[in-house]
């Protein structure tokens, strides 16, 4: 059979799959009728329950019609049914109960049509590469079905083949998706059909990116050496030599899906402990190293048997500018500081808003929105909450969706619905604020340094109380060490770049013509338990060893200057 003519595109290209479709234009409208009469039936059939009183009767029944329908639609429809599988606070169970077997529960492909695969690409017979596998797959995913093998030199592996024939369904769904967003997006209302073209692009170039197996396995080894130093999570080992664009070959990992509430409660996993590990990874991606998972569904993430978290599919990853991770940790250092006209600045520098809009209208909707997201009411925040606030938001004021934060955003949808299914009581901020807080007292760079200044002075007076508060949401995770923290903190207050926080410190503890002795009391109460003596001796001899004697000398000016009476300076 001659190769696609599509097969020779590596990379998504939306110009040569339009000029490849115009000429095709039989294909397209077929494909088009397809799915347009595929949906209008389905919706007929739920509208009918409802007109002759067979709803209760018929939900298992059109549950499992969905998930026939997307399976058959292929591909591209059972991303989205993946996506919605995650998300347990949108839909209703008998729904989602079919949903995820959308997961790894698809109908396979022919073994004889795998195991050539196998043979063309690694050229050479599956007895010669694998001293045995598995006689059937034990997954089957959207884009490929997984084998359970063994190596010759003893190592069990998972064997990824990929579907026959993907390029044809994905570029025709894409060029039609493409060409409906044209059309679409001026009747949806104001911003919210502003780059869909754009998003339907980023998603194309996922999907060509994920039908590249070399690339996920690239992917992969990257994400394992950004988490080398956090051993509960665990990512599998590729074998190269076994390796190729549509077969990849990786370590087994014995485990179970992350919302297998039976497993793990057999396995005597604390659930919430699973949920810690999955939102500071998921923060560490975004905010540290800028590059993320962005398909956390369950069929991806496992717990396994020793408590760890472990990733087994890196093929839709994406990467984060640094000045987007450093746009992102302003955001959240202004929410916490309720300062809206800054987040309104920081919506502009992430692209949400464009440079010459006018955000001073849109600062009190953002209060609105926003105000008690965190404060007395932390517990109540939720992606879902913010999205629903948000797409109001967006019909009054010109928000749009920058195409790279469609994927953030569904992966931290996916997350939360992940998180939920788990815990239905789970508060992702519950998890999220200590992270922040223990990042901001850290200030492992100058950026994360100023940040913190930025959270504890207002208006040119130091915030005790969000001192206080940071302190004690860090200090409430057991992973967190307030002696490094000290030490950190002190070596930057005698440094050169701490003169300015130096004056403001001392400002405050005399602040309104009296010591705060209290407020220093309190602050001690709250790290006393942690920071022994003998520690903080320690922290205090391990700043001072790279003080300089020039160092040494301006501090003394500074404080002279400062307890001096009020005429002197």
């Amino acid at each position: 059979m001659s190769p696609h003519p599509l097969s020779r595109l590596k990379r998504y290209d939306a110009g040569a799959i339009a000029q490849y479709y115009q000429y095709r234009p039989w294909q397209v409208v077929w494909r088009a009728i397809n799915i347009g009469f595929s949906f209008i039936w389905f919706a007929l059939g739920l509208k009918s329950d409802g007109w002759f009183g067979r709803g209760e009767l018929s939900r298992l029944k059109r549950a499992r019609q969905l998930r026939t329908l997307l399976t058959r639609l292929g591909p591209t429809f059972i991303k989205v049914g993946q996506a919605l599988s995650t998300r347990p606070d949108l839909i209703r169970k008998d729904f989602l109960d079919e949903l995820v077997k959308l997961q790894d529960q698809l109908p396979p492909f022919p073994n004889a049509i795998a195991f050539a695969i196998v043979e063309r690409e690694l050229d050479r017979s599956v007895s010669e590469v694998y001293r045995e596998i598995s006689p059937q797959p034990v997954a089957a995913a959207s884009l490929g079905q997984v084998y359970r093998a063994r190596l010759h030199s003893g190592e069990d592996v998972a064997v990824k083949v990929q579907r026959p024939n993907l390029l044809p369904v994905l570029t025709l769904d894409l060029f039609l998706m493409r060409w409906s967003s044209g059309w679409l997006a001026d009747l949806l209302p104001l911003n919210l059909g502003h780059d869909l073209t754009l998003v339907v692009d980023e998603f194309g170039i996922k999907l060509f990116e994920e039908i590249d197996y070399q690339n996920e396995g690239r992917n992969a080894e990257r994400f394992a050496e950004n988490f080398k130093d956090d051993p509960r999570v665990k990512v599998p080992a590729i074998y190269w030599p076994y390796c190729s664009d549509h077969v990849l070959t990786l370590e087994w990992i014995d485990g179970f899906k992350l919302n297998d509430t039976e497993k793990i409660r057999a396995s005597n996993l604390d659930k919430n402990t699973l949920i810690e590990i999955g939102v500071t990874t998921g923060l560490r991606q975004l905010l540290e190293f800028g590059f993320f998972h962005a398909d956390p569904h369950p069929g991806n993430l496992f717990a396994m048997a020793d408590g760890r978290m472990a990733y087994i599919d890196f093929g839709m990853m994406d990467q984060l500018p640094q000045h987007t991770k450093e746009a992102l940790v302003d955001s959240l250092v202004h929410l916490i500081n309720k300062d809206y006209a800054d987040l309104a600045r920081d919506f502009v520098n992430l692209g949400f808003l464009t440079p010459e809009t006018d955000i001073m209208p849109i600062v009190p909707a953002l209060e609105s929105v926003l105000g008690n997201a965190i404060g007395k009411n932390v517990g109540d925040f939720n992606f879902k909450t913010i999205t629903d606030d948000f797409s109001a938001l967006m019909y009054e004021y010109p928000f749009r969706i920058p195409a790279k934060f469609a994927l953030i955003i569904r992966s931290l949808v996916t997350q939360e619905g992940l998180a939920l299914s788990l815990n239905t009581d789970f508060r992702i901020v519950e998890v999220a604020y200590p992270y922040v807080a223990k990042r901001l007292l850290t200030g492992e760079t100058p950026e994360l340094r100023r940040r913190l200044l930025e959270l504890l002075f207002k208006d040119g007076r130091f915030q005790w109380h969000r001192l206080e508060n940071l302190i004690a949401i860090a200090s409430a995770d057991d992973s967190f060490d307030l002696i490094p923290t000290a030490q950190l903190g002190l070596q930057f207050l005698i440094s050169e770049d701490g003169q300015y926080i130096r004056r403001q410190l001392l400002l405050a503890l005399i602040e309104d013509d009296r010591l705060h002795t209290k407020e220093v009391q309190r602050l001690w109460d709250l790290v006393k338990d942690d920071l022994k003596i003998q520690g903080l001796l320690g922290a205090a001899v391990g700043a001072i060893t790279n003080l300089t004697v020039e160092n040494a000398v301006g501090l003394l000016p500074s404080m002279a200057t400062l307890l001096a009476p009020k005429g002197q300076h």
